[in-house]
């Protein structure tokens, strides 16, 4: 049996080694740490788009509601008023974290007033302001 120069020195050195290297594992847990704060910071983002859709959800309702109750109001109610007040607004403390406005505008036919609501939340990071206009008659 012939040795080999270094079989002399009590270290065996197997050929075809299996396995990974630390710099290898090492490597690979960078990759993943990587991804994983690429997803974290994602959520983040999806979080606050969820908040922002949500304010915008709950103005939109609110403007909506608050154009039934004046259309379901007299024609000629102080609420309607083109020359008083405008921009109207709610007693205070009805709308929440709302700031709701309505401005009544005569229109280029007899007898109709142009309604236009704002919603804008108090909050102006997270949302934006809704307004919905409608035409009311006699």
């Amino acid at each position: 049996m012939k040795t080999k120069p270094y079989d002399s020195m009590k270290t065996t050195v197997k050929e075809n080694q299996g396995g990974f290297t630390l710099i290898e594992v090492l490597i690979a847990m960078v990759i993943f740490a990587v991804g994983i704060l690429a997803l974290a910071g994602l959520q983040v983002t999806y979080i606050g788009g969820n908040a922002s859709a949500q304010m915008q959800t709950e103005a939109t309702a609110l403007g909506a509601q608050v154009i039934e109750h004046l259309k379901s109001l007299p024609y000629d109610a102080a609420e309607l008023d083109v020359a008083g007040g405008s921009p109207h607004q709610p007693p205070a403390g009805g709308s929440g974290p709302y700031d709701v406005q309505w401005t009544v505008n005569t229109t280029a036919v007899s007898n109709t007033k142009e309604i236009d609501v704002t919603v804008t939340p108090i909050n102006r990071v997270n949302g934006r302001p809704v307004s919905i206009s409608t035409i009311i008659g006699e």
